[in-house]
């Protein structure tokens, strides 16, 4: 009984723990500081420190206060894809690459976003290589590699 509650809370801690390796946190923010909820109205905006919360164990900021209500009041309708990682890599390799927070898609109510950087924009490559192929990839490949 006793190793069985030690197996037990080592995994919850250990999970709990390793939350924050499936979240893309470039400036300690998800979505590089982003509004995640301003993606869903076609208008990316930066998040401000004024209005943050944390889900997840990590940190998510929004523009404006109606936006962080609505993040509070269904957080998983509006958190990227994949960590906030580039679709695209983790579809086609299963790597986790950072993201240019303005280069997104809405597809099927859920964020994507991309990496966009050194004329390589890889929502392009995701568009002209079958999404929903590389998505249905991304998926299988997130299970393996996120925490």
């Amino acid at each position: 009984m006793r190793y069985l509650l030690l197996f037990l809370f080592t995994a919850v801690s250990c999970t709990g723990f390793s939350q924050k390796n499936d979240y893309n946190l470039k400036k300690g923010v998800v979505a590089n500081g982003y509004d995640v909820v301003s993606y869903f109205y076609n208008k990316p905006a930066k998040g401000s420190k004024s209005y943050t919360t944390e889900y997840d164990n990590v940190t998510f900021r929004f523009s404006n206060k109606d936006h962080l209500n609505m993040f509070k009041n269904n957080p998983t309708q509006y958190i990227p894809q994949y960590g906030g990682y580039c679709a695209y890599a983790i579809g086609l390799k299963g790597e986790k690459v950072g993201v240019d927070p303005k280069t997104y898609e809405i597809r099927d109510g859920k964020l994507y976003l991309f990496y966009n950087s050194w004329g390589t924009n890889t929502l392009k490559l995701w568009l002209n290589e079958n999404p929903e192929e590389l998505r249905k990839k991304a998926d299988a490949n997130w299970k393996k590699i996120a925490h």
